[in-house]
């Protein structure tokens, strides 16, 4: 019970960094272009995100049960898994770079899970179908997506904003800028709920997992009655505890700000002005919103950060600063196995404490 309990203050505490180390997915637009202030930004980010986490479990589901074997897990594993993952999120927040907290929790659980295994790399599900057909492990729900994303990102953050100048180039820049300043307020809220429904929920997975974990492995047996919610037989189902709980969590890091992404994001890669900001948080809130719908664990900072780089490389592709983009895809390539690294040496760390 004990392990259980460290595990479940590991998981809010990734919960919570990713919160406020994602806050600038939903408003670094909206900051920048000056709709709104970074206090206003952020308390309605924090409110859409809170929505968006309860709307579903596609996503927790598969991070619980469709990227490695539950044979290969235990509670270190999960333990190990959330330690690496927040060492290597805490590590880009103070670099200011937009990393992925949701590849990081993957590699982290990946890595640990091998481990656990004793180097048996058949416990990774690398491509599957399930009981119903659909496809699970890490090439449909990881790999593929983790380039495809960033592409569909960029084209249609670059489509729409071609789009868009088409439409209201007869019109004068001022009322463009009052009209999309207000409608910009739809769109990051839709990105704030689209980045609750997906980023919340791998949490709400890893939960689901360490309770399965704990269940089959007769942690809670002893416990009082009232504790029975504890027993989890199904990875694949999440409880309503777990699924507030994460939730809430998510919504008070978000609401804590990420100031150094949000520079990042907002401000060094490209300026932007409402209809800029719009066209970003739309084209990635409905390419999240979707992979959410269908159990993909995807990586919101990929999808907003190629976005903006469209929108940006519309105009001309010198609106883009290169330099910032190359710090930042390093980030991305970097995220996996560095967190799988340390997911497998956090496993080996504390075995040897006896953990």
């Amino acid at each position: 019970m004990t392990l259980f309990l460290l595990v479940l203050l590991a998981a809010l505490v990734f919960e919570y960094i990713n919160g406020f180390h994602d806050t600038a997915n939903a408003i670094a637009t909206v900051v920048s272009t000056k709709v709104l202030t970074p206090r206003q930004a952020i308390i309605w980010a924090a409110f859409w995100n809170l929505l968006g986490a309860l709307m579903g479990t596609a996503v927790a589901s598969t991070i619980s049960s469709g990227l490695v074997d539950a044979s290969a897990v235990n509670m270190t594993t999960v333990l190990s898994a959330l330690l690496g993952a927040i060492v290597w999120n805490l590590l880009t927040w103070w670099l200011g770079l937009p990393s992925s907290s949701s590849h990081a929790l993957i590699g982290g659980l990946c890595g640990a899970a091998l481990a656990t295994a004793h180097n048996d790399w058949t416990k990774l599900i690398w491509a599957a179908t399930d009981a119903k057909g659909k496809h699970v492990g890490l090439w449909h729900k990881v790999v593929l997506p983790m380039f495809s994303s960033p592409m569909i990102g960029f084209v249609g953050g670059a489509l729409l904003m071609l789009l868009l100048l088409a439409l209201l180039r007869k019109m004068r820049p001022r009322i463009v800028g009052l009209i999309f300043g207000k409608a910009q307020l739809i769109s990051a809220g839709f990105m704030g709920y689209s980045h609750g429904s997906n980023d919340a929920q791998k949490t709400m997975g890893i939960i689901t997992l360490a309770l399965f974990a704990g269940t089959k492995a007769g942690h809670f047996d002893n416990l009082p009655s009232w504790l029975s919610f504890l027993h989890v037989t199904d990875k694949s189902h999440v409880p309503h505890w777990v699924m507030l709980t994460c939730a809430i969590t998510m919504a008070a890091g978000t609401a804590a700000g990420g100031w150094r992404i949000i520079r990042t994001m907002g401000h060094k890669m490209v300026k932007l002005q409402p209809v800029h900001g719009f066209a970003a948080e739309t084209t990635a809130a409905i390419i999240i919103h979707g992979a959410s719908t269908i159990g993909v664990p995807l990586s919101t900072t990929h999808v907003i950060s190629t976005s903006i780089m469209g929108v940006g490389a519309s105009k001309r592709l010198s609106a883009v600063k290169w330099g910032v983009v190359e710090r930042i895809v390093w980030a991305w390539v970097l995220t996996l196995p560095v967190t799988g690294l340390l997911g497998y040496g956090m496993v080996r760390l504390l075995r040897a404490c006896g953990v």
